[in-house]
């Protein structure tokens, strides 16, 4: 592939709702392009960018995929992202790594929660955009539809550059708004045509929206549009292009991906009003001077790049795909990684073309490629020299709240699985694998349940392990509301010496469920020996790892020793010991015992019309709604304190709720009583697994 220089790069995401066909639209310009000989489908698991086994198996985009395509003398590196919601994540990163956006709207389905999504991202990182209208020669596709459906949620800023024409309910070929021009596709040509008489009307609307767009660029355009003159082609496009970069136009386009119709205008107007990564800014710190590095992808300057995604394939191997924020990338350069404090030398470089790598000598500024081997390279660190050692700010990355337990069948792929996930984690920021300690149990996190199914899969498929999900162990604790006094005597005879030790101990609540217990000795007149008070703190601290009630751990306990006796000879630490133990399980069942439920604090971001709704819903789930907050855009916070108990798959519920248009987020508050029925339970639940010499099951 030929070097190209700042000006000559387009990086441009393609956003859009799952099966809205960002992967067919890609797959269609690579061969417009030449780069494929004939156009890959999705069904049949051939396209350049849905490389992986479990895209190929599942028919969608799991991860995000670097297609470059030379056009016009021009590189576009298109970034095909996942539409599906429990891959945002890959869509914020290749967002982070681009300069504009496409957002791609099937004609049939119309507007989708994927495509405000999409809008959504754009305005994050201030993406010029277009939409690409796809599925035009399906019988009901609506392009006028989409057109109003999009300006009554975004305004004028939407301009439909390019309009269909239909004939016998047939998609044949398309106006240019900006030429006034008709074109048909007859075979492989595209021939000029006359307007249809019933296009005009609409095409004189759009165009009289795209001149006041091009007047309001200029005080003597605008000078020039009340006077009635007409401003030239090259006027418009210098125009509109400036409008595109500010966001203050969104063109609008359509085609077929399937019949490759739409593609060669597409591939021309993202030459023509997308911006090239010179008209960005970016600013890092320079960590010499400590002052703003204004980078602006300047191949002029110092060198430095950033790692926006990680791939680490079984097959393909590791590559750190970088975008290069300043100067110029030669292979055999030498790098250093600020964040992990070492230096590397780069062997080789390359551009990846789905998962064919394709070796070059050199990335200039704002170009995207890859590095292999980086070995301790992770995604967001900032690439520079030790002479300019520069940071730049990493990408902020949903954090994952859906999760399961996993168990490994096989003991002896527990290190393998726990490798593997390593791996995984690299390439995606949004798994997190947790050694839940005090539960005994392994926790692994994601973004949505089919997050979760896949990850089981990959491994499966890809690293040759499985693992068991199922539903996690709720981290109950167990407290006593009363006061109890006992005493226990162990007295063991087993010839020689023998074993004693008496206790008499009040517990009751210590009032600070941080702690698991408070130990306190009131003996006089020495009837328990000073040296035998360790051993029956001892007792105390063995009794509370598991709760005579459930199993659980113990908070909040005083327990006092107040009496008892000893024999000279026969009394021990160990028998004291076990005194305390057999005393606190006979003390704290007496002591009215409960369970505790930890209770968390959820704010759930719904839209106005479904708050209703989704506060029914924490209802059912034992949730306390405390109150809500407006937070523009006509959407809400709803802030609720919830039992973590209930919260167990609440993403898909709170997803089929709100159409995919709710998000959610918590964090620990505090520890509850549980109320009586559902303490009853899980004791009997607990007792049976107890029974069976299972209590981690």
């Amino acid at each position: 592939m030929n070097i190209y220089t700042t000006d000559k790069i387009r990086n441009v995401v393609l956003l859009g709702h799952g099966g809205s066909g960002k992967t067919s639209l890609v797959e269609a310009m690579a061969y417009l392009a030449g780069i494929t000989s004939r156009m890959g489908k999705v069904t049949d698991g051939n396209t350049l960018s849905d490389f992986g086994k479990e895209e190929q198996k599942r028919k969608f985009s799991i991860s995000t995929s670097v297609v470059p395509v030379e056009w016009d003398g021009c590189k576009i590196n298109l970034l095909d992202t996942p539409g599906y919601f429990d891959f945002i994540g890959e869509a914020e990163e290749a967002a982070s790594a681009a300069d504009a956006a496409i957002i791609v709207v099937s004609g049939k389905a119309g507007i989708e929660v994927g495509t405000q999504k999409a809008w959504d991202l754009c305005e994050k990182y201030k993406l010029p955009r277009m939409i690409f209208v796809t599925d035009m020669d399906i019988d009901n596709a609506s392009y006028r539809q989409v057109v109003e459906d999009l300006t009554a949620m975004y305004g004028k800023k939407i301009a439909p550059f390019h309009l269909p024409i239909r004939e016998n309910e047939k998609f044949v070929g398309y106006i240019n708004v900006i030429t006034e021009q008709g074109y048909r596709w007859e075979g492989k040509e595209v021939v000029e045509c006359e307007v249809p008489e019933y296009n005009k009307p609409n095409l004189q609307l759009c165009r009289d929206t795209l001149m006041e767009a091009v007047a309001e660029t200029s005080e003597e355009f605008m000078e020039r549009f009340f006077n009635g003159e007409t401003f030239s082609e090259a006027e418009i496009r210098a125009a509109l292009r400036s409008n595109v970069n500010e966001c203050s136009i969104v063109p609008m386009s359509m085609g077929s991906n399937i019949l490759c119709q739409g593609i060669f205008t597409l591939l021309d107007d993202i030459i023509k009003y997308m911006p090239s990564p010179e008209n960005r800014k970016l600013a890092g710190v320079s960590l010499k001077t400590n002052e703003i590095f204004e980078a602006d992808y300047d191949f002029a300057k110092a060198k430095s790049a950033i790692i926006w995604k990680t791939i680490v394939d079984p097959f393909i191997g590791k590559y750190s795909l970088i975008k290069v924020c300043s100067g110029v990338l030669k292979s055999d350069d030498t790098i250093y990684n600020k964040d992990k404090d070492i230096e590397e030398k780069i062997s080789k470089l390359y551009v990846l073309q789905g998962n064919k790598p394709i070796e070059v000598s050199e990335l200039h500024a704002g170009d995207i490629g890859a590095i292999a081997k980086l070995t301790a390279a992770r995604t967001g660190n900032t690439l520079s020299t030790k002479a300019n050692t520069i940071q730049y700010g990493k990408a902020e990355l949903p954090v994952p709240y859906t999760y399961k337990r996993y168990k490994v069948p096989n003991k002896a792929d527990v290190d393998k699985v726990s490798q593997s996930l390593q791996k995984m984690m690299h390439e995606d920021l949004t798994i997190k694998n947790v050694n839940d300690a005090e539960n005994r149990q392994m926790l692994l996190y994601g973004m949505g349940d089919q997050h979760l199914d896949i990850i089981v899969s990959r491994l499966l498929n890809e690293y040759k392990v499985a693992i068991e999900l199922s539903k996690p162990k709720v981290a109950y604790r167990e407290t006593i509301k009363k006061k109890a006094d006992v005493e226990y005597k162990y007295k063991k005879q087993s010839g020689g010496h023998g074993q004693y030790g008496h206790v008499k101990m009040t517990f009751e609540p210590s009032g600070d469920i941080e702690k698991p217990y408070v130990f306190e000795q009131t003996v006089v007149g020495g009837a328990v020996p000073k040296n035998f008070f360790p051993a029956v703190e001892k007792g105390m601290q063995e009794s509370v790892v598991k709760g005579p009630l459930a199993a659980y751990p113990v908070v909040g306990v005083k327990g006092t020793l107040y009496d008892g006796s000893y024999h000279p000879v026969d009394s021990s630490e160990m028998a004291f010991k076990m005194a305390t133990i057999q005393a606190f399980k006979k003390g704290f069942m007496e002591a009215s015992p409960i369970l505790l439920e930890p209770i968390v604090s959820l704010k759930v971001n719904v839209p106005d019309s479904y708050t209703g709704d989704v506060m029914g819903d924490l209802n059912k789930r034992r949730g306390r709604v405390l109150g809500m907050t407006p937070v523009g855009n006509g959407r809400q916070i709803v802030e609720a304190d919830v039992p973590m108990a209930e919260l167990f798959g609440y993403c898909t519920d709170l997803r089929s709720i709100t159409g995919g248009r709710g998000d959610y987020s918590y964090e620990f508050a505090r520890y509850e009583q549980v109320p009586s029925d559902i303490q009853e339970k899980e004791v009997a639940e607990r007792a049976a697994k107890v029974a069976e010499n299972n209590v981690d099951a």
